[in-house]
């Protein structure tokens, strides 16, 4: 049984259709990984990952920008952009998902959602992961599961919201 088929460019969608529909799909993927990564925090009663205000800090000095402000108000706009780091890797993933669909190629259910996850596990953990904020080699199970089950989720969501838009 194939995995793949390749058909006409999306049935009659340009590509800027498939862009907007793989952007609205990843931000609905972005919206069940949020969900899913708070319910986790709920249950467990664990406490925000500060991972992604360390990467807005680590980006600011590499490029050699400084966020403005006092301490407070530049700390505050750190946590501000923190989670927008999330929101652009999420929309972006489901962009170029967008895009991939709009070469007419459509992937079983499991296999889109496989290569979904992990392009937007490698989107959120690869630019922290380069600066040295996170090293996955030295992850714990429940390090790999709290970080895999909420992206598993975006990826589902991604795939599933793209084929709806096929029907």
């Amino acid at each position: 049984m194939a995995t793949t088929s390749l058909g006409t460019a999306g049935r009659g969608i340009s590509t800027l259709g498939w862009v907007l529909r793989g952007a609205a799909a990843g931000a609905a993927g972005t919206t069940a990984l949020n969900a899913v990564t708070y319910l986790d925090m709920v249950g467990r009663g664990r406490g925000t990952s500060s991972t992604p205000e360390q990467t807005v800090e680590a980006l600011a000095e590499k490029v050699h920008v400084q966020i403005p402000g006092d301490e407070e108000q530049r700390s505050n706009r750190v946590q501000g952009l923190g989670p927008l780091t999330g929101l652009v890797a999420g929309i972006g993933v489901g962009v170029l998902t967008g895009l991939v669909r709009a070469t007419g190629l459509r992937t079983r259910p499991l296999v889109g959602t496989a290569v979904t996850t992990v392009g937007v596990l490698i989107a959120a953990n690869g630019p922290m992961t380069v600066l040295g904020i996170t090293d996955p080699r030295t992850w714990s199970t429940t390090d790999w599961v709290t970080d895999i089950v909420p992206h598993l989720a975006y990826g589902a969501v991604v795939k599933t919201t793209l084929d709806a838009f096929s029907r």
